[in-house]
């Protein structure tokens, strides 16, 4: 079943039975428990601007980008290949692959990119539509720079990766658990004071926490790296930045309806494939 037809089966499991979407509420409040509870975070991650982070005439053009079901925002990818240029990353790795188009933007930055998904032949054995499947890595399958890798994260050897990553893309299944456990095996991975790393779906806005996503990220990283992890603003992302690479940039507490001290352009072109 495809993320599509797992939404509207959901849809319809909650018009017939509408206690559900308080359970689902509550399941989230529950994280937000633990969360207070264990790390002591009401507000979640502290905020930085993205304008503060990469200066008041922040410009980036995206491409590609589908603006189809379960993509990255356009801030989103702004933001990682904003990331790539101003660190100058010359090696990046991404959990979760889907159409492509983050690693299609970051490799037009990067130098080498290494992208990781679940096998073709373990989704179709799940039951997801066979154009769903088809649809992974459509837009960077035939990047010279972009190497496809295929397993599952969970059982995978990341030390067969051979070279260093500058900044890491966690965007794999978003439960707690796999958060938690990606999170770990990344971090036994990488050089934490040396690489970047981006987790999708922090949030579910720019304004609204996902609790047991920052549950599984708190859990996976060691207490003493939490005083570096961000939520950047406008986007749904969090942000390990290393302190090295942090230049002693302000952040700000997290606050909804804060009213924007900025807007942003937007143009939209189409191109065809």
């Amino acid at each position: 079943m495809n993320k599509i037809s797992k939404a509207l089966s959901a849809l319809s499991q909650i018009v017939q039975k509408p206690w559900l979407l308080n359970l689902l509420l509550n399941q989230e409040k529950n994280y937000r428990k633990k969360v207070l509870q264990r790390f002591d975070m009401p507000n979640g991650l502290p905020v930085l601007e993205i304008t503060d982070f990469f200066g008041e005439d922040f410009h980036q053009t995206i491409h590609p980008y589908a603006f189809l079901e379960g993509s990255c925002t356009p801030m989103d990818i702004a933001l990682l290949k904003s990331l790539a240029h101003k660190f100058d990353v010359a090696g990046y790795l991404e959990i979760g692959t889907w159409r492509g188009e983050s690693v299609a933007n970051v490799a037009s930055v990067a130098q080498r990119c290494v992208t990781l998904n679940l096998p073709d032949h373990e989704m179709t054995a799940m039951g997801m539509h066979p154009d769903y499947v088809a649809m992974h890595r459509v837009f960077s399958q035939n990047l010279p720079n972009v190497t496809h890798l295929q397993g599952n994260s969970l059982t995978f050897d990341f030390h067969s990766i051979q070279g260093d990553f500058d900044m890491v893309f966690i965007d794999g299944d978003h439960h707690y658990e796999m958060v938690a456990a990606d999170t770990r095996t990344i971090f036994k991975r990488i050089n934490p004071e040396k690489t970047i790393v981006v987790w999708h779906d922090y949030a579910t806005s720019p304004e609204e926490i996902r609790w047991s996503v920052l549950l599984g990220i708190l859990e996976g990283t060691s207490a003493n790296l939490h005083k570096h992890i961000v939520h950047v603003s406008n986007t749904l992302c969090a942000v390990y930045i290393p302190q090295n690479l942090m230049n002693d940039k302000k952040v700000r507490p997290f606050k909804a309806n804060r009213k924007p001290r900025f807007a942003f352009e937007v143009e939209i072109k189409a191109r065809k494939m």
